[in-house]
Parts: C-alpha cells; structure tokens; sequence
C-alpha cells in the first residue's frame, strides 16, 4: 500500500479485505505518529488518562481487552474532539505476583544472607516440578535481576498484544512501576510524607502472610470460607464461691474457641457488659488450663452475648478482634506464632517451659493437635470438637490463611485512626464523578470502615526499597526513632547498597554506624502515585502542569479499596486536591455459565488466538457492547457479530465509493430521501455524542449499529438505481452517501479503528483518528429540512414488496406491475415524496396512492 501522506487518497481495492489491517495500520500509525501527545497545547485543551499499568506476572485475558477497550475508545472520541490526548501505558511490575512468577518460572528463592554473584546463570524455563519443591537459593541482587529480566520479556509480550487491539496510547510515555523514574517519584513522596508526619514506623500487631513471609494491608485482605471446629475449654476461676450457672460449673468457667493452639498466648477473657451471666467474675481472674496462667476478666462491648457461651478468650493475636480488645483493655502480651507460621521455640513470659515444650516448632495445625490431645488428657476438653464452616482472612494473593504477629512496620496515615482525615477523604469521593454512580457508595463503605492506617511496608524484594537508614548506638542497637533520610536530589536510593549521608560504606552494621532498613514498599504505595510518575511531578513541571489534575481514571470495581483509595490519599495529602476528575469503573467478563472469569477457577480466556483469528475490531466490538460497572457475558457468537459488521463496512463502502460517492462529497443533497437519511443521520451524531460525553460507549455504538443497518439495507437499496445515473438527482444520492460515508466511519472509529482507517485511506485526506468528531451542524447543514420519517416510511414499504416477492419465492430483481399503498393520508403524503426512490428499488411499474382507514401503511403487490 502506497504511503498516504505522499498519496493520501490511496483508491479502492478491488477485492478488500479485513486480514492484515493490524499489521499494516498499527506500523503506519507508530511511523507517522498519529497518536503522539502534543505537549506544546495547554490544560483546557489536554484530555489526559491516567491508565492502569497492568501487572506483569502472567498473560493478558479478556477481562483485559474488555476494560482497556472502554478505555481507548474515550481516547479516541475525546482526540476526535479536537482534545491532545495523554495517553500513557504503564506496566506494574514489582511486588508479590512478580516474585512468585520469578520462583515458579525457574525454581528459585531469595535468600537475603547470600553474597551477590555476578555469573550465575538462571536455569532453563520453565522448570521441573521437583526444582519448584526445592528452589535453588540466591543473592537478593540476583533474584531482583531475574525479576528484572522475567518482566521484561513480559512486557514485550504485552505490548504486542495491546499493540494489535489497537490501544491508541502513545508508547513513548510508557513506564514501568520498578524503574528509576518511577522509584524516585515514590521515594520522594514518602519523604515528605515522613517529614510532615503522615508516615510513620510502629511496633504493632501486623497481618502477616506466612508464605509470602509479609506483612500486608488491610485492603489486600479477603474472606474465605474454611472448616474448622468449636472446642469448649474450661478455665478454673481463681476467685472462690461462683456457682449457679450452667457455665460456671464447680469454680471452673467454659469457653468456645476455633483457636486451641493459641492458649499460651491467652490474656484475659472477656464478656459483654450486659451479659449477667458473668458480671460476678468482672475485675476478678481465672486460670488458663494446661498452663495455669492467671488471667483478668473484663467486660467489653464487642463480646457477643449469643456467640458460644458468651465468653470469650483473648489472645495476642487470634483475630483483629484481639488486637481491638488488647489496644482498648491495655493487655499484656504474649506472641507465641512467629514469622514462619510456627509456634516459637520458647514460651511466652509466665508460661511453664515445661507445659510449652510439646508446642515449640510445631506448625500451627500440628500445635492444636497437640493441644487439643493435651487438654482432653487433663479433663479441660468439654466433649467432642463441633465441626464448622467459617469465613477466615487470607491475603488476596496467598494461600495460607493470614496470622497476626508483632512486628515493627512503616505506615500511612489514611483516616482509619483520624476522623477528620477521614472526613476529608470522604468529601473528595463526593467531588469525583463516579460512572456509574452508585460506586461511590463502595468507596464510602470503605474508608468509613477503616480500622487502621495503611501499612506500606512489605518484607520482600522486588519493590522500591524505603529509603531510610537507621543510626547504631554503640552496643549496635538501631535508633528507630530518629531515621536518616537522603536529599531528593539523591533519589533513587537503595539503602541496602547505598549510604547515608555523613557515613562511608564501612560503617554499615558496626556499632556507631547505620543500617539500612530493610523493606520494600507496598506495590500499591507505588502505583497510588501514578498521575505524578506519569506526569513528571517534580522532574518536568512543564509536564505536570499540562496533565495534572487528569482528566479520567478507568479502573476495575475490585480495587476501589485499593488503587483508587490509595490514589486519593495520595494526592490529597501532597497536592491538597483529587488526582482526576472522572472515574469509570468497569464491570467484570463472565463465563458462559455466568461466573466470574479468573485465573484460580481455570475459566479464563487468553485473547491473542481470537485477535488472530477474527480481528482486533472484532474482539472491540464484543468489548464495546459491555456498559461502565456492568458484568458482560464472555459470547464467541458476538465477536462473529462483529466481525460481520466490519466487512460489511468494507463492502458497503466500496459499493458507494464506487458510484462515484468519492468525487460528490461537495455537491448538494436536493432529494427529499436523501435529505431524510441525512437528517436521521444527523439525530445518531447528536445521541452518541451525547453518550460518549456520560461514558456510555454502548450507547454511541448501538445508535451508530443501528443506523448502519438502516442505511445499507435500507437507503442504498432504495437510491443505487438513481445513483448510477446523471443529473441532479444522481448527484444528491452521490453526495449524501458521501457525506453518509465520511461520519459513519468517525462514529464507528473509536469502536472499529483499522477498517474505518483503511476505508479513509481510500478516498480521505491523512487519518480518520485525526479528522473531526462528525457534529450536528454539519449533516444538518446538508440535510436542511429533511424529515428522517421519509427513509423510516420507504424502508418499510420496501420490505412488504420484498416480503411479497419471498413468499412467492421470486427473486428480488422480479417486476412487480402493481402496488398499491394503504394508509392514513398524512402518511400517503409522504411517501410520495419518495416514491421515485421506492418504485426502482422494489421494480414497480406501477405505484398507487390509495387513503384508507388502516392506522399503518400497507403495501399491496400484484403479480
């Protein structure tokens, strides 16, 4: 194909065809930089998109495509419109489901301890299933390397497949959540943050994933239904002279708990206020059984009266409600489940050692074994274990379900524990425009159910390092209290290789010296920052003034809690405002059995063989027909659909192209059918303008659909004989199916962008995701008064004579001598207006106009 900005009107095929238009349109728009970001134009006229970096630990799936279609059709609606669009492409590469590809890929683990060896090799991927079960140990620095090297390959992978669905971003802004760019935007962003005093390290109970080895946050957290079991222990009451309850039997107090294996760390128990059963053993003590440890009673508002036997013991950590009732009755503590998930090698203070030592390594299913054994040998077990299903927490990513252990952490204040930040948060999300709205409310139900402050540090690898190091008093003890901090002018830093300012690398880990801290943030603490990463805060304030505040945030529904939270406070706490504008959240893709398509349930389709195999525009079309926050069944048949509709639009173009439609788009429209189509034309423009302006790309393509039809089935049936003609008459048909032509293809080109391209390459100047969004102004202009009624009544009538013809089984080309028209006066009007039109495309040789009482037109053919 020739080079249309040498010969732009590159002429009609003779046999055109949809297969290779990808390969072709997605070079030529890369070469001539159709989609490049003009920075050079200012805010009013820059429509920026702050797009989600997909995570890169896996393929793309069709939940994919269907999101970032949604998308790219806004861009490309919002270019037409005359807006410069920022249109970045991100790739979150750091984090959890990083490292665990990287592990599973080619059997390897992260032993910190190791020294760094530049010339090892990974082994060949993907490994055996023996080399996952017994990963090769290596150096930090050469796990972070692989990770490096696996992402990379990844991307390049993902990239091309965005790259054939043809994703209008402009790949030159592309970035990626671990580079330099990005760490430093995130590093200096928790600096100012730490300065103001919004971050903040604690010793506390944490949410702890044992085989991930990390913290995690309370957004990241998930219920999943478990079986467990009831077990009734009794605990003797220290304090003499309770009886009389069926619960408090001969100076001993029954309780129920799914947790035995956390006895040793029991504190207290705890009883509801009201609960009369036990205000007697308020303020007194019990014994736990097997360990003897004596513990207070206290009375607390979150006990259930109706849960168990209304008593409840307390132990440091079972649940988040431990960690409420230790904060608010000031506990003691006593941690018996350690960073691996086992139960420490030695008991917690006032524990028998002896009574401890059957528990010590054990996991923390063999410890309730263990105990539950234990307390039945020394009659503490009150009958037989009661079979349960409960909801127990994981981590969203993990496999074993959460513990809470005590340990020192980095967090950021989000609201859960400050009532008027809360407040503040609460108010941006009634300032955002939310698509569809009633998403809002999930942002609301969220933030005010916070409990805590977002915890932003992880104990892992792959991720920005938290840019702190600590000073060592000289028994070699780190001063947490007080930590060094790098200038920004230093960013990015890596304090496990780097140092502080005022020290030299040989005073790291020697008393007087300084440590690093050894943490990597929260891949969300990164990807929160994405408006600023991608718009240069700090580093291209030129840039930044230009894009930020965005205008457009797409996200999925799931991680309002997350990206879309985080975001907010992100951008609230530094810039005192929303990050964007407008959020639209999409819905989910569903199996054909209505379920949820995901990686964990094996239901997921992989859409790089549908894009080979029907074409990108295919596949957008299905996309397309999905709605902002609502689920869309995953239909093959519908991609077929699709499919259809862009060959047709091949055909039907080269059908009016070749009636000289090319040469006629200046010429006047003068008949009344023409003038109708036009009008009605005019009346699609307005309703899909008006819908892609609410975010409703459904709506814009089923008006533009719907009039296509009409248009082919219809109009150019019933003027083609006129237009293969000369005089006035063929001029207006050529000139109103120009005109036809040229906005149908801008409608339909934010939804079918390679044949609306090749189609205007034909016969248009440069490219038709460049021309003007069709307004209208224009076609009413050329359709002047005409009344869309007119192609309604002659459609109609043409499919009676068509239908007569089918049920004789005659062909279409058959001469009919007579038909007659019934109808309402009024309407007999009209459709004499047409009637030209309607006698050579239904070969009538007669057309008579009878009024009749019959509420519809009728159309009566005689053979």
């Amino acid at each position: 194909m020739t080079d249309t900005a040498k010969n732009p009107r590159a002429g009609v095929p003779e046999r055109p065809t949809l297969d290779g238009l990808e390969e072709t349109w997605s070079r030529r728009w890369q070469e001539e930089g159709t989609y490049a970001f003009d920075r050079s134009k200012d805010r009013a006229s820059v429509y920026a998109i702050d797009t989600p970096p997909p995570t890169v630990s896996g393929e793309l799936h069709m939940g994919h495509v269907f999101s970032y279609t949604h998308t790219d059709t806004v861009a490309r609606f919002q270019r037409m419109r005359g807006r410069t669009v920022f249109y970045p492409m991100g790739w979150d590469d750091n984090g959890l489901p990083t490292e665990r590809r990287v592990q599973n890929v080619y059997g390897v683990r992260c032993e910190p301890a190791l020294r760094y060896d530049p010339d090892w090799r990974p082994p060949a991927a993907p490994v055996s299933d023996d080399a996952r079960k017994n990963p090769i140990p290596i150096s930090r620095r050469n796990f972070v390397e692989l990770c490096t090297l696996l992402t990379g390959e990844d991307e390049l992978v993902f990239e091309a497949l965005w790259r054939r669905l043809g994703l209008s971003v402009d790949w030159s802004l592309t970035y990626t959540t671990i580079g330099a760019h990005a760490q430093a935007t995130s590093q200096r962003a928790f600096l100012r943050n730490l300065a103001r005093g919004e971050a903040y390290q604690a010793e506390a109970p944490t949410l702890w994933d044992v085989g991930f080895a990390t913290a995690v946050a309370q957004a990241e957290l998930e219920d999943r239904e478990r079986p467990g079991a009831y077990h009734r222990l009794r605990f003797a009451v220290a304090a003499p002279g309770i009886a009389g309850d069926e619960n408090v039997v001969g100076g001993f107090v029954e309780i129920e708990t799914t947790r035995p294996e956390l006895l040793p760390a029991c504190v207290a128990l705890v009883c509801h206020p009201d609960d009369d059963r036990y205000a007697h053993l308020v303020g007194g003590t019990v014994r736990t059984p097997v360990f003897g440890v004596e513990v207070p009673v206290h009375a607390h508002p979150l006990a259930e009266p109706t849960k168990g036997t209304g008593l409840v013991m307390v132990c440091t950590f079972g649940d988040l409600s431990d960690v409420t009732w230790w904060r608010d009755l000031h506990l003691e503590t006593r941690v018996v489940i350690g960073r691996t998930g086992r139960l420490l090698p030695e008991p917690p203070p006032g524990v028998d050692p002896v009574a401890y030592a059957p528990l010590a390594g054990k996991t923390v299913n063999a410890a309730r074994r263990e105990l539950v054994a234990m307390l039945a040998a020394g009659g503490d077990l009150i009958g037989e274990p009661k079979p349960i299903t409960h909801p127990v927490k994981f981590y969203e990513r993990g496999d074993s379900p959460l513990e809470i252990i005590s340990s020192r952490q980095w967090y950021l204040r989000n609201g859960g524990r400050d009532p008027e930040l809360r407040a503040e948060l609460l108010a941006r999300g009634t300032d955002l425009n939310w698509v569809p709205a009633h998403m809002r409310h999930r942002y609301e139900h969220w933030v005010g159910g916070l409990t805590g402050d977002w915890l932003v540090s992880r104990q892992r690898f792959f991720g920005v390092p938290i840019p702190v190091w600590y000073r060592l008093d000289n028994a070699g003890e780190p001063d947490y209290d007080h930590p060094l901090t790098p200038d920004e002018s230093a960013l990015p830093v890596d304090p496990s290789s780097d140092v502080p300012p005022g020290f030299d690398e040989a005073q790291r880990g020697q008393p007087g010296g300084f440590t690093a801290d050894p943490d990597v943030m929260d891949t969300w603490a990164t990807s929160s920052l994405t408006p600023q990463i991608v718009g240069g805060w700090e580093t291209d304030p030129d840039l930044f003034a230009r894009v930020f505040p965005m205008d457009l945030r797409p996200q999925g529904q799931e991680i309002i809690r997350t990206w879309l939270f985080s975001s907010v406070v992100r951008a609230h706490l530094e810039h005192g405002v929303l990050p964007w504008r407008d959020a639209v959240l999409s819905g989910w893709i569903l199996d054909p059995d209505r379920k949820k398509m995901s990686k964990s349930k094996g239901n997921v389709v992989t859409p790089m063989s549908l894009l080979e195999s029907s074409g990108a525009d295919a596949v957008r079309y299905w996309a397309a027909n999905g709605r902002p926050g609502t689920d869309l069944a995953f239909d093959p048949a519908q991609i077929k659909v699709g499919r259809r509709l862009a060959t047709k639009l091949l055909n039907a173009s080269k059908f009016a192209l070749g009636l000289g439609a090319a040469d006629a788009l200046r010429a006047e429209v003068t008949e009344p059918l023409d003038r109708a189509m036009l009008a009605g034309l005019s009346t699609v423009v307005g309703t899909a303008t008006a819908a892609f302006d609410d975010y409703d790309h459904t709506a814009a393509l089923q008006a533009t659909e719907s009039f296509f039809w009409t248009f082919c089935d219809d109009y150019i049936e019933l003027v083609k004989e006129r237009a293969y003609g000369s005089g006035p008459g063929a001029d207006s048909a050529r000139a109103a199916l120009a005109t036809a032509l040229s906005a149908q293809l801008r409608l339909f080109a934010p939804f079918l962008p390679y044949v609306t391209e090749e189609v205007w390459s034909w016969w248009r100047y440069g490219s038709v995701h460049q021309a003007p969004w069709p307004t209208t102004y224009e076609l009413s202009q050329a359709a002047r008064d005409g009344d869309p009624e007119l192609l309604r009544l002659a459609g109609a009538a043409l499919t009676q004579v068509r239908r007569a013809k089918s049920d004789r089984k005659l062909s279409m080309r058959t001469d009919v001598p007579l038909a007659e028209a019934l109808g309402p006066a009024e309407v007999l009007e009209k459709l004499a207006l047409v009637g030209d039109d309607l006698r050579s495309a239904g070969r009538i040789a007669k057309l008579d106009f009878l009024p009749d009482r019959a509420p519809e037109l009728v159309i009566a053919s005689a053979f």
